[in-house]
């Protein structure tokens, strides 16, 4: 075969693709323990599945774009909480392809683009199994990035870069209708990147085209939904929505903590001190331009991100990735004869999995533990007390905290290979046994509880309307006017069955007032744990209709 006809460049076409998909794809060859807060993803794909739609059907502050892609695969691969899974091995392959795109427009390298790329799947998507908004929202805007950057930086006549602005906007929408805060920046980093062609070579359209089309694609979204209470839900920081944009807070957050993000900063600036002469040789440049521009912008927005949505704790890592392949341009360009070198791909990807070992290495335990089991005696063989690493304090013992290892399955098809504590494996066994479940056809059943997957199992019909609140944080995800709702009801007896999740350590994750009025009004008949772990967990209570005297 001939070689040349061969080029490295299509090499490492096939080598990021592989690296993309095998590592997305690992999710579907293992079982999963139940994921704590699962069921907003559950019951939002199910609801879509089943035809209804946010606002319409039931009122969320989040944006129905979260829900879309695993609605889908509910249709497709059955409504089982692992096709949660499926649907998150699709988002992360084009989460891996829209930076792989994005970081080709940009001109770096095919040999450092492998490696970013690599660190951007080890950082950010491989330990992402399930979908989540904070996650979800991240993949829009990076998908409408990815398009973006074709459109600035390719040298096509202006109709041909106009299908990619649309693209570019309609993605961003997708990102803004699935969370607002990341979406909201989303559109401000592709204004920024816009500014720059206007600002340096008076060349409006592009900016022109993509906000005409965000603007007129947000609206096609947006009116359908106005009348059915759109405002009311998806209304960031007004009441009864609280604000969580503090720009104190994001300051002192950047100031007291954000160490690598400040780090990046400082490299960042130092290469260019020490690339470019002057500004104005940097501000005509323009790759170089918009890749500082991304670069700077994905910063500020990770540093604003783990502000406004702090849970989990990493869900702005992606920024290492950009930060990385930045600083590796520039130091490509500073030191051409050693970005030349054959064998720089291989070492930096070495050192990429030596810096995110964390996040495999507990697999790699699995398998030494094997032929290296983990030495916990505290007391030597001759008798002598044994002081370590392990050993050096006595923490008491928590004798409720079981562990994973025992975690067993409840047999029924929406929890397929998902483990869960037997104490909640047995509580749904009995729940499923109870008379109203098996001889009551049209039971009318309040679910206030994370096992939303039960409404494809007893079944009963979820409740539709614009007022319902999808999710039951007090103050998050429902208000007080929801729950004078749901009071209103059970004090009318109009439930026949509600389970309730009842955690003392959060604040009203399932509100405590709706509770109260349930213990008074509502015959408490089981509960059982939680499938939940940590700090965080509690029990799921069974309260039924009282009989008519």
């Amino acid at each position: 075969m001939n070689q040349s006809r061969f080029p490295a460049k299509y090499y490492f076409s096939v080598i990021e693709t592989l690296i993309i998909v095998l590592l997305a794809c690992v999710p579907l060859f293992v079982s999963f323990p139940y994921r704590v807060n699962i069921f907003l993803s559950w019951e939002g794909a199910y609801r879509i599945s089943e035809g209804q739609l946010p606002f319409r059907d039931f009122g969320t502050p989040l944006g129905g774009m979260y829900w879309v892609i695993p609605g889908i695969f509910f249709k497709l691969f059955g409504t089982q909480l692992i096709t949660l899974v499926k649907a998150q091995v699709f988002i992360n392959i084009i989460s891996g392809l829209a930076f792989r795109s994005i970081m080709k427009s940009l001109g770096l390298p095919p040999s450092l683009r492998v490696v970013t790329l690599l660190l951007y799947c080890v950082s950010f998507s491989f330990f992402n199994f399930w979908p989540w908004y904070n996650h979800t929202v991240i993949v829009y805007e990076f998908a409408g990035l990815s398009f973006l950057c074709k459109a600035v930086t390719g040298e096509r006549s202006f109709p041909k870069t106009t299908g990619w602005l649309v693209l570019a906007a309609f993605f961003t929408v997708c990102s803004f209708l699935t969370k607002q805060d990341a979406g909201a920046m989303a559109f401000l980093l592709a204004a920024l990147i816009l500014a720059y062609p206007l600002l340096a070579f008076r060349d409006w359209k592009p900016l022109l085209v993509f906000s005409v089309a965000f603007v007129v694609l947000l609206g096609l979204f947006i009116l359908p939904f106005l009348n059915s209470g759109f405002g009311y839900w998806f209304n960031h920081g007004q009441a009864p929505h609280s604000a969580r944009i503090s720009l104190r807070e994001i300051a002192i957050e950047f100031l007291e903590n954000s160490q690598w993000i400040k780090f990046y900063f400082f490299l960042i600036f130092v290469l260019l001190f020490f690339r470019f002469r002057s500004f104005p040789e940097l501000w005509k440049n323009k790759k170089e331009m918009l890749f500082l521009l991304l670069t700077l912008g994905v910063l500020g927005e990770a540093a604003v991100f783990q502000v406004t949505s702090y849970t989990p704790p990493d869900n702005n890592i992606f920024f290492h990735s950009f930060a990385v392949a930045f600083i590796l341009y520039q130091l490509a360009a500073l030191f051409p004869a050693a970005s030349g070198k054959k064998w720089l791909p291989a070492v930096l990807s070495v050192g990429i999995l030596l810096w995110w070992s964390g996040v495999f290495s507990k697999y790699i335990q699995r398998v030494a533990a094997k032929f290296l089991p983990e030495e916990t005696a505290t007391v030597s063989p001759t008798g002598e007390n044994l002081i370590n690493r392990k050993t050096y304090m006595i923490r008491p013992v928590d004798s409720s905290e079981t562990e994973m290892s025992s975690w067993v399955y409840c047999g029924l098809k929406s929890f397929e290979k998902i483990s869960m504590p037997a104490s909640t494996a047995e509580g749904i066994k009995r729940l499923m046994a109870m008379d109203i479940v098996r001889q009551k056809k049209d039971i009318r059943m309040l679910n206030m509880s994370e096992l939303t997957p039960l409404a494809a199992e007893i079944p009963y019909q979820t409740e539709r309307g614009s007022y319902y609140p999808l999710w039951n944080h007090l103050g998050v995800g429902m208000f007080n006017k929801q729950a004078e709702l749901f009071e209103k009801r059970i004090v009318a007896n109009e439930y026949d069955m509600v389970l309730f999740e009842y955690i003392p350590s959060l604040n009203n994750f399932f509100p405590f007032r709706v509770r109260d009025t349930l213990l008074t009004h509502y015959q408490k008949v089981d509960s059982f744990a939680a499938p939940r772990r940590g700090d965080t967990k509690g029990m799921i209570e069974v309260f039924v209709k009282p009989a008519v005297k």
